[in-house]
């Protein structure tokens, strides 16, 4: 937890660097922590092959029951925060200088959702793998996204959907004995297909209907 809060710091400080090219702070912190993450583990010893394998694609043999536990409390926090904080993020999220107008601390929210957001990577990292990590993460805000038409709808269906994605990826993994980070990215790339698909049909009709 040490590590995440001072790459939390880190991504803060490149941020402020990279102002109008805030991803690029992303891309080298990921890239970076990979990197090093992969150098530490091959000179720990041991069998380094399959630590790598399981870092990188996950593994459910490494699940453990206190994982299970900190996610639920983690799940708790982040719905804490998540009613505390809902309107100053949104307005952070989408326009940072309005914030900073309004007198919101901008720097210590960021570093809070950084941080936040790093715990969470970090525990799903064992189940999901390191490489399909922020895959799993935006898809199910990307159904949400089409969708939804309201901030709070986009949010509950990206949960909902998240919450089913990954049940049926663990379960499929499980019974098909295939890395659980693909498989659950896979079957939320089948949702979104499947939801895209439905959606221009819809509209399509839609407009079949009014001609």
């Amino acid at each position: 937890m040490i590590v995440v809060v001072l790459a939390a710091i880190v991504l803060e400080y490149l941020r402020t660097i990279y102002r109008t090219y805030s991803e690029i702070s992303i891309a080298i912190l990921m890239a970076g922590g990979l990197a090093l993450a992969l150098v530490l583990m091959n000179l720990s010893g041991g069998n380094s092959a399959t630590s790598i394998q399981s870092y990188l694609f996950g593994s459910i043999v490494t699940i453990t029951w206190d994982q299970v536990i900190f996610l639920g409390i983690l799940f708790v926090v982040i719905g804490i925060l998540f009613v505390l904080f809902k309107r100053p993020m949104y307005v952070l999220t989408f326009d940072e200088d309005v914030a900073h107008v309004d007198g919101l601390p901008i720097h210590a929210m960021s570093m809070m959702f950084n941080v936040i957001t790093g715990i969470a990577i970090a525990v799903m990292i064992p189940i999901a793998g390191a490489l399909l990590i922020s895959a799993i993460m935006v898809l199910p805000a990307a159904i949400g996204m089409r969708l939804g038409r309201s901030f709070n709808v986009v949010i509950a269906i990206s949960i909902f959907v998240g919450f089913v994605g990954m049940l049926s990826g663990l379960g499929s993994s499980f019974y098909l004995d295939t890395p659980p980070g693909a498989t659950i990215t896979l079957v939320f790339i089948a949702l979104f297909l499947i939801v895209n698909i439905v959606k221009r049909l819809s509209i399509g009709l839609k407009r079949k209907n009014r001609a």
